[in-house]
C-alpha cells in the first residue's frame, strides 16, 4: 500500500481517537453538588396548598423485588435502592401537605428521649425548674408501599454499519421499575387510596472502530465507545415522587382531604395529574413547559 494510502487512513483514525479523548473520564475529582430537582418534584412544590398539613409517618419502603445486579455483582449489591423511604419522606416534605413525623429511626428516638427524661428528673431534683419533655405527636396518615417490581431488558435493540473496516454501532436496553405508594387511616386502619407508578431506565452504548489492513502484517485497529446509564436510584425517586403527586391528587378527587380554596381544583398541576389518573393525559405529568 502506498503512502497516500496510509495517511487517508490515519486520518480516518483521527475522529475515532478524538472521540476516545472526549469519552475519557476527567482524573480531576468533581466537587459535590447538590442534586437537581425534577419536573415532578417542582410539580410537588407548586401543589396548591391544603385546608390543613395532615400528620404522617413512614416506618419503611422496601425493596419487595428480590432482584439483584448482574454477576459478578450480584451476591453483593441489590438491583435497587435501599434507601427509598428518604425519598418518600422528602417528597411528602416537598408537597407541603404533610408533617412527616421520625418513625424509621424510632428506637433511636425514644432513647434520646430517655435520655432527655432523665436529664430533666435529675434537676427538677435539685429544685431546678426545667419544662417536661413533650409528648410526641401521633399520626394521621401511614405511609406504606415498597418498590414493587424491577424488570431487566424490556426492550433491547440495536443499529449498526461497517464499509472496509470502517464502522460504528448503537444498542440500547431499557429495564423498568415500579412502586406501590398507599394511604392508611391510623384510627381506623382503611386504605385510603392507593397508586402505582413505573419509570423506564435507559441504557445505551455507542462505538465506533476502524479494522484495517493498511499493508502486509501490518494492522490498523483503533476503537471507542461511550455508554450512558440512567442511575437507577434517580429513576426510583422519580417513581417515587410521582405516586405522592397522584396520591395527593386522588385523594382531593375522591374528598379524603380538601384544598384551602376550593378553586385551585382547575389549577394546571391539578387537572394535569387528575387527567392521568382517569387515563386522560396527553402529556406525561411532570414535563410541562415553564
Amino acid at each position: 500500500m502506498n503512502r497516500y494510502n496510509r495517511c487517508g487512513l490515519v486520518m480516518l483514525a483521527l475522529p475515532i481517537l478524538l472521540l476516545a479523548g472526549c469519552v475519557t473520564p476527567p482524573l480531576e475529582p468533581e466537587a459535590p453538588e447538590l442534586v437537581q430537582k425534577s419536573d415532578v418534584a417542582l410539580d410537588l412544590e407548586s401543589m396548591p396548598p391544603p385546608k390543613g398539613r395532615i400528620m404522617a409517618s413512614v416506618y419503611s419502603f422496601r425493596d419487595l423485588t428480590g432482584q439483584y445486579r448482574p454477576a459478578p455483582s450480584s451476591s453483593f449489591s441489590t438491583a435497587v435502592t435501599q434507601g427509598a423511604a428518604a425519598f418518600l419522606i422528602d417528597a411528602l416534605n416537598r408537597s407541603g401537605w404533610f408533617l412527616t413525623l421520625e418513625r424509621e429511626g424510632l428506637q433511636d428516638l425514644l432513647t434520646e428521649r430517655k435520655i432527655a427524661r432523665a436529664v430533666v428528673e435529675k434537676r427538677q431534683k435539685e429544685g431546678v425548674r426545667v419544662a417536661d419533655v413533650p409528648d410526641l405527636f401521633s399520626s394521621d396518615i401511614l405511609f406504606q408501599g415498597g418498590i414493587v417490581a424491577y424488570e431487566s431488558n424490556i426492550k433491547t435493540g440495536g443499529l449498526g454499519a461497517r464499509y472496509l473496516g470502517v464502522g460504528a454501532s448503537e444498542q440500547y436496553r431499557t429495564d423498568q421499575v415500579t412502586v406501590n405508594l398507599r394511604a392508611v387511616d391510623v384510627r381506623t386502619g382503611r386504605i385510603i387510596n392507593t397508586v402505582s407508578t413505573r419509570k423506564t431506565i435507559y441504557s445505551k452504548e455507542l462505538q465506533v472502530g476502524v479494522y484495517r489492513y493498511i499493508d502486509f502484517k501490518e494492522l490498523l485497529e483503533t476503537e471507542a465507545g461511550v455508554t450512558t446509564n440512567e442511575p437507577v436510584q434517580q429513576c426510583v425517586k422519580l417513581a417515587i415522587e410521582a405516586a405522592v403527586a397522584h396520591l395527593i391528587v386522588k385523594g382531593v378527587m375522591d374528598g379524603n382531604w380538601q384544598l384551602e380554596n376550593p378553586a385551585d381544583m382547575d389549577s394546571e398541576v391539578i387537572q394535569q395529574y387528575g387527567l392521568a389518573l382517569r387515563g386522560e393525559t396527553v402529556e406525561t405529568p411532570g414535563r410541562r413547559d415553564r
